[in-house]
Order: structure tokens, then sequence, then C-alpha cells
């Protein structure tokens, strides 16, 4: 190839990533934008995110069902997450819609799925919850390493959180990396966690043993 021709898809290559990132933006304030406020400031949820959920999430919103202020689901759950970037409902309302609809950019929505995941994380990066949803929904779409990784950010922000842990552990067990994925499920069960799926799982291979039966062949 010649190099005028390198040099030429190199800028087209520099001109698609520009245009991705553009159709992306951060979650700043912007003008006639309510917010964007964190949902993990108290005094944000408590004088701000009443008047959002009023209007733009109510039950209906949250359970697919119909749009309440619009047609679409999607354009309620938009105007959630264009106001509380980081609120966890609404972006993991938002990953289900997808699903639903089979596309990774519902109808009202302004963004992408994991468009949505990146302004949240990148608004609260001190927010472990948008890390976990976010690798929940990298797992549903068979990207286990990319999961992993936002499983490790929300794990390192909250390392005592059984949730994250126990969505880890579904992932490990995934991978086939049965040793991760027990302990793991051993963390999420001692901090309460109550689903049993991950334990049913490592039981099916003889990888989990429960406690008592450790105990009384030592």
């Amino acid at each position: 190839m010649k190099l005028g021709s390198i040099l030429k898809a190199f800028m087209l290559m520099g001109a698609i990533t520009a245009h991705a990132e553009m159709g992306c933006p951060p979650a700043v304030p912007t003008p006639g934008q309510y917010g964007p406020f964190n949902y993990d400031d108290p005094e944000a949820r408590a004088k701000k995110l009443p008047i959002v959920e009023q209007y733009h999430f109510q039950p209906e919103v949250e359970l697919l069902i119909k749009g309440e202020s619009g047609v679409y689901v999607g354009g309620d759950l938009d105007y959630v997450l264009r106001a509380f970037p980081n609120h966890a409902r609404a972006l993991n309302a938002m990953a289900r819609l997808a699903k639903k609809e089979k596309t990774n950019q519902p109808r009202g929505a302004r963004f992408t799925v994991e468009c949505y995941f990146k302004r949240a994380t990148g608004f609260a990066p001190e927010d472990p919850m948008p890390y976990m949803l976010y690798g929940n929904y990298l797992f549903s779409e068979s990207k286990p390493d990319e999961a992993l990784e936002k499983y490790k950010q929300a794990e390192k922000l909250d390392p005592n959180n059984a949730n994250i842990l126990y969505n880890a552990g579904l992932l490990y067990f995934d991978m086939k990396q049965y040793d991760e994925a027990l302990s793991y499920a051993k963390k999420a069960y001692s901090l309460g966690f109550p689903l049993p799926g991950l334990r049913n799982k490592l039981e099916k291979i003889g990888k989990w043993v429960p406690d008592s039966e450790q105990n009384s062949s030592r």
C-alpha cells in the first residue's frame, strides 16, 4: 500500500473515532437540560429526583409497559438518565429495553445503551453500581473480558457488596474459572446474598462443599 493511501486510511479511522465520541457526549450541564445530578447526592435525591421520577419514571416506565410523557419508554428513560446519569434502576431498565427491542439504541433514546453506561461511569466514577450494571450488560452481550473489567472496577469501589460479588461469580462460572467462581460465591453468600443460583451451579459440578461437610472431613 502506498504511503498516501496509508495516511488516508489513518485519517479515516481518526474521523470515525471522533464521530463516535461525538455520538456519545459526556454528561455535563447543557442549556435547557435539567441536571445532570448525582444519584448518590442526598440533597439532589431529596429535592431533584422526585420531580424527575414523578413525570418520567413511573412503574409502567420501569416495567417497560408504556411511556409516561411521550410515545416511547426509551424517551422517558433517556430523560431520567440525562437528569441523573447514574440512576441505577433507570440504567437497568434501559438495558432491559434494548434487549426487549433487540437493538442497542431503543426507540426514543438519544444514545446507545453502552453510551448511557459510559456517561454514568464518567459522571460518577466513585459509584460502583453503574459499573456492575455495565458488566451485567456486557455479560449478556457475550463480552466476558469487558464485563469482568467492569465487575472489577465495581468491586474495587465496594468490595463487600454481595450483589457485585455474586454477579462476578456468575461470570467466572460462565468462563469456566470455577475456583474463582467458588471464591466469589462464598464471599457473596457470607454477606447474605439470597439467591441460590450460583451455589446450585457449583453444586452440580461438585465444586460447592457445605462448610459443615468440610469441617467434618478434617
